[in-house]
């Protein structure tokens, strides 16, 4: 298996770190869309991951979203470098209840150092979405020393 350090595409990085995130297969979610700048990330609904009224827990939900958007900044960086979240501020607008959730993250501003990420999650009742989830992340350019 790949690792990310060692995969010259950017969308072969993503999805190497993306395999070593234990929190993401113990959720079972998968990432669906990689391309530069933007990433998606889909959860199909599990009661075990909702809370006492039957909707996505919202700790679910920023997990989704915070990768979402940290995949998608770490799409733009170079072979080697790494990603942490500095900050992240969600807006819940609706309940999340559906069949599956799908996290966007896209970056608004890349950097050197910082990105800045609009995230989003919506959830699927068939091909009905709710956007139930929107949020601004910062992620941070971890370079080798």
């Amino acid at each position: 298996m790949a690792t990310p350090a060692t995969c010259v595409d950017p969308a072969g990085r993503v999805r190497a770190s993306f395999e070593q995130q234990s929190i993401m297969r113990l959720l079972g979610a998968s990432l669906d869309l990689v391309e530069p700048g933007r990433v998606e990330i889909v959860l199909p609904h599990r009661a075990d991951l909702c809370q006492q009224n039957g909707f996505l827990h919202a700790g679910i939900s920023t997990t989704i979203a915070d990768s979402a958007g940290g995949y998608a900044a770490f799409s733009l960086f170079e072979p080697g470098e790494e990603v942490l979240t500095s900050e992240f501020k969600m807006n819940f607008l609706a309940p999340a209840k559906g069949e599956r959730y799908v996290a966007s993250g896209r970056v608004v501003k890349p950097g050197k150092r910082l990105s800045i990420c609009q995230v989003e999650v919506h959830a699927y009742a068939g091909e009905q979405a709710s956007l139930c989830v929107i949020g601004l992340l910062t992620a941070v350019r971890v370079t080798p020393r």
